[in-house]
């Protein structure tokens, strides 16, 4: 990961501190202990409760190292930054798909809190790339791998 700045939300940035506690504080712990249980079963070369836990050891010091640099990175999007008049990262946006009239809401955000599950959608992916600083009433066409859709902007709001 390069040092490309990164855009938060203060919910987002919270979530990535708390992850990031966790990891240092109560996951660290839990790992060398595995280890120190798998290397008291004995040789180590055929131990496959050792090379797992090693295993989630260097996963858990990537993540930790990540997420360190993540929130160097960052820049919080505050709510008085977001304009109701156009899209904006931290925007909460209502659009209504023309083709079949289903409104759905979508929290613009940036990659590292996208959730497609919570409808928080990042900013680089199709949709978020389209909306981004349309305004209330346009009409936009998003080029997704299933074809394209045409979405109405039916409300933005914090």
């Amino acid at each position: 990961m390069s040092d490309k700045e990164v855009l938060l939300t203060p919910d987002g940035l919270k979530k990535l501190e708390e992850e990031l506690e966790n990891l240092k504080s109560v996951k660290r712990r839990e790992v060398a202990e595995r280890i120190k249980i798998a290397i008291g079963y004995g040789d180590i070369s055929e131990n496959s409760e050792y090379e797992d836990a090693k295993n989630e050891q260097a996963f858990i010091e990537g993540r930790i190292i990540t997420l360190e640099k993540m929130l160097r990175n960052a820049r919080i999007i505050n709510n008085d930054e977001i304009d109701l008049d156009t899209v904006s990262i931290g925007s909460t946006v209502v659009v209504e798909d023309l083709e079949f009239g289903d409104i759905v809401e979508y929290t613009i955000v940036g990659t590292a809190e996208s959730d497609p599950l919570q409808n928080k959608i990042s900013n680089e992916s199709p949709v978020g790339r389209t909306i981004i600083g349309k305004k209330k009433g346009t009409t936009v066409e998003v080029n997704v791998p299933a074809g394209i859709i045409q979405y109405k902007i039916v409300d933005i709001k914090k």
